[in-house]
This record gives C-alpha cells, sequence and structure tokens, in this order.
C-alpha cells in the first residue's frame, strides 16, 4: 500500500501544535496568565511600542479580543495606553516597568522551556523544521 505522506506530514503537524499548544498553556498557567495576555506582553517586550493592530496581527488575535486583553493588562498595570502626537485614532500600547519586571522574571523560564522541547533536533534540523513549515504555510494561504 502507498503511504499518503502528506496526510501523515499534517496529522503529525497538528499533533505536535496541539501538544505544543497545551504544554504553553500550561506553562503560562503557572504564572497565573492565560496565553493572550503573555502573547501581548512578549509582543511588547521583544518589539517595544505597537498599535493595537500591530499587536494583534503580531499574536493572531482578532482586534475585538485584543481590547479585552489590552483593559485587562492595563487594570494590572502590566502596559499603558498612549494617544499618538499626529493622528489621535492611532493608540499605542507599551509595556510598563511593572511589566517588564514580570516578563524579565518568567520569559527566561519559558523560553528554557520551549529550549527543552527542541532540545532532540539540532540546529539543522530546526532550521529545516522552520523552512519546512514556513513553505506549507505559505502554500495553504494561497488558498484561503
Amino acid at each position: 500500500m502507498n503511504e499518503n505522506l502528506s496526510l501523515k506530514a499534517f496529522v503529525v503537524m497538528m499533533k505536535a501544535s496541539k501538544t505544543l499548544e497545551e504544554m504553553v498553556k500550561k506553562d503560562i498557567a503557572n504564572y497565573g496568565m492565560r496565553t493572550s495576555d503573555f502573547a501581548v506582553l512578549e509582543a511588547l517586550y521583544h518589539k517595544g511600542r505597537q498599535t493595537i493592530k500591530q499587536i494583534s496581527q503580531a499574536v493572531l488575535i482578532n482586534t475585538g479580543s485584543i481590547t479585552y486583553v489590552i483593559d485587562k493588562l492595563e487594570k494590572n498595570e502590566l502596559l499603558r495606553r498612549s494617544h499618538c502626537k499626529d493622528d489621535r485614532r492611532v493608540i499605542y500600547i507599551e509595556i510598563t516597568d511593572k511589566g517588564k519586571q514580570l516578563m524579565d522574571d518568567i520569559f527566561p523560564k519559558h523560553q528554557e522551556r520551549l529550549e527543552e522541547v527542541f532540545s532532540d533536533l539540532s540546529e539543522e534540523e530546526k532550521h529545516h523544521l522552520i523552512e519546512s513549515v514556513k513553505i506549507v504555510g505559505k502554500k495553504a494561504a494561497k488558498s484561503i
């Protein structure tokens, strides 16, 4: 029987993705956060001040849902909003010192956890995995 490698690759990728997602949820929950909270803080932590639209695109959360997450993080003083001087319709979001301190504490632990998960792959295998998944993702995006 001829094995359908495309179907097998799809199933393996989806199972791995689901498992990784669950692992990340559990890891982030250890810090009293939801993945959406962490994703927003992580984007601001690494990229600096962003608009709501930029954050939404970076973390793949729609703009309606992102507002709720931002409101909650702002209430906890982990980020703040500021208006653009040139266009008052544009609102920037930036991480506060309190938010940066939190991420300084938890991000290295989170990154270490991810390093552990991928530790059985060589650098070359990681590069190949990244490129392969990008190719599949771009091809799939063309059919949407």
